[in-house]
């Protein structure tokens, strides 16, 4: 059967990659279909990268656009250019952008501009802050794109509030909970942290990488300090992105001899920062977690669906789906909530994990690609 129709997907920062790995994966069963995997290299560490293909079952990038770090408008013109000349060279019958990053708009204006269809997959996400890029990111995105794909009655109610007509919006549920009921199954206990460290319930796992916190020395070291005090009745564990561990060195937090190390011991708490670890591994340490802290928007959706207390560390967040139904609690920037609210979590009885949002069955990459297909077969005629 020949491919009459060519779909590229696109990825450019890490969590991007369990968005999209449901979606390829139930493309296995349109064998005319080809799928493009773009990778725009936002953030690439060709090691990280690597273990995701693998742990998610991804094959290597179709297009590999390497453009690197740097602003926001520097990423993103870099971005499209380089996209715009791919899809001029092979050009798709659509672009599927996931998530809010700055590739996912850049991508989105170089397809619109061609003519070629658009799909925004977690569209209507909004956190009400147009002082974070990812939120202008949202919106700009969420005008441009010809089909929207949303994991929750909120996300629907938000795109409708703005105009948006209901023929654009298909809820489906969250891609990403159908990647971490996947690779659940095959999740693996971290071979490089201490066995006694991995007691069932009993450790917090942190996560804190946004630039609002780590890129500012009065409020990073108030909150390490913060996290120090609370390991010593939970002991915690951060596996730390090379770049908020550059920011911690830079800020004197921990030496430059430290910042190399694989796993080390802040101030001699029981906090201990570890380098990032593969998809696997953290998705292991989230599921036997006692609790998270977190600034990332993904991990507030995954603790819900395993029913782990999370505490966000932001003054606002996109998924308030998990608060009104999961677990998750937005709790600030400042520490001394935090300081507060981890032994009103720790005094709680667990969760029942019974508190997840409707759709979120591991089926959304299924029920996506069921409607994408011919609704581009349709575009295409």
């Amino acid at each position: 059967m020949s491919l009459d129709l060519s779909i590229a997907f696109i990825v450019g920062t890490r969590p991007n990659f369990p968005k999209v790995a449901p979606m390829l994966a139930a493309l296995q069963e349109a064998p005319d279909v080809r799928p493009i995997l773009v990778h725009t290299g936002q953030h690439y560490d060709p090691e990280l990268s690597s273990m995701f293909f693998e742990d998610l079952g991804i094959s290597a990038p179709d297009w590999m656009l390497g453009v690197g770090s740097g602003s926001h408008a520097e990423q993103t013109a870099r971005v499209m250019m380089s996209f715009e000349a791919h899809c001029l060279e092979d050009r798709p019958d659509g672009v599927v952008v996931v998530g809010d990053v700055n590739s996912t708009l850049a991508c989105t204006l170089v397809a619109s501009k061609l003519q070629i269809p658009v799909v925004h997959v977690e569209a209507g996400l909004r956190s009400r802050d147009r002082t974070m890029p990812e939120e202008l990111n949202r919106l700009a995105t969420d005008v441009l794109a010809d089909r929207l794909y949303t994991h929750c009655q909120e996300a629907v109610d938000n795109l409708l509030a703005e105009g948006i007509p209901e023929s654009r919006i298909c809820p489906v549920g969250n891609v990403m909970i159908d990647s971490l009921l996947r690779v659940r199954t095959r999740a693996k206990r971290p071979a490089n942290l201490p066995a006694e460290l991995l007691v069932e319930r009993g450790y917090g796992l942190v996560t804190l990488h946004r630039p609002a916190l780590v890129d500012n020395a009065k409020l990073l070291k108030p909150m390490l300090d913060a996290l120090a005090s609370i390991s010593r009745d939970l002991p915690l564990i951060y596996p730390v992105h090379p770049r908020a561990m550059a920011r911690m060195a830079r800020f004197g937090l921990i030496s430059d001899t430290q910042s190399d190390a694989s796993l080390l011991r802040y101030e001699e708490s029981m906090l201990h920062l570890c380098k990032p670890i593969r998809y696997q591994e953290f998705l292991w340490l989230m599921d036997h977690a006692r609790l998270l802290i977190t600034d990332s928007g993904g991990i507030q959706e995954e603790t819900t669906a395993l029913g782990v207390p999370c505490l966000t560390v932001r003054e606002n967040t996109e998924r308030a789906v998990t608060i009104h139904e999961g677990t998750n609690e937005l709790i600030g920037v400042d520490p001394q909530r935090l300081l507060e609210a981890v032994p009103r979590v720790l005094a709680e009885e667990m969760p029942r994990g019974d508190r997840v949002p409707a759709q979120w069955d591991g089926q959304a990459g299924q029920r996506i690609i069921a409607d994408l297909v011919p609704w581009l077969r349709a575009r295409k005629q």
